[in-house]
């Protein structure tokens, strides 16, 4: 299946830039969850957001959000930081690549961290991770099990993107409460 880099986010207005640095530098409002490197962690994280929504009375986005959220940290897992067996430049984490039974990811990337940020009527979600590499949008194959992510992204949030950080990036999404 192609698949092509997403483009890095650039010329963003100035609110929303300043928005995104005082995610990652985890200024306040920001809140702050760490991904372990396992497949629950999805479903930890989603829990997380939503968590968090409710309590900012932002309910009304918790399915979007819980969405991407689970998007996002899926896509993190998959192909970011450490690679198997610790060697950089190869991100498919398999199962048993290491023959490791405490890793059964055949891989652990380096911390993986959702970040919200909660300033009415704005939301911003950005998952940060350790690789430099761009996120990458695959052409929609209708039979295929996996490859929408990205898609599914861009059509539940106002606007998405990521950006290179000193040591990874960050993918965000932006919503808006109605």
């Amino acid at each position: 299946m192609r698949s092509t880099p997403v483009p890095e986010s650039s010329d963003l207005p100035p609110e929303l830039d300043k928005a995104l640095t005082t995610l990652t530098e985890l200024a306040r409002p920001t809140v702050s969850f760490t991904v372990q490197p396992d497949p629950e962690s999805v479903t930890e994280a989603r829990h997380f957001a939503v968590s968090r929504l409710v309590e900012w009375g932002a309910r009304v986005l918790s399915d979007d959000v819980g969405l991407v959220v689970s998007e996002l940290v899926t896509n993190a897992l998959r192909h970011s930081g450490r690679t198997a067996c610790g060697r950089p430049g190869d991100d498919v984490h398999r199962e048993g690549v290491c023959d490791d039974p405490a890793d059964p990811l055949g891989s652990a990337p380096p911390a993986i961290r959702l970040r919200l940020r909660h300033e009415r009527p704005w939301l911003l979600c950005g998952i940060m991770d350790s690789s430099q590499a761009a996120p990458r949008r695959k052409e929609p194959d209708y039979i295929a099990e996996t490859g929408r992510g990205l898609h599914l992204v861009e059509s539940f949030s106002v606007r998405w993107g990521w950006r290179t950080l000193p040591q990874g990036k960050v993918v965000w999404a932006l919503f808006r409460c109605p």
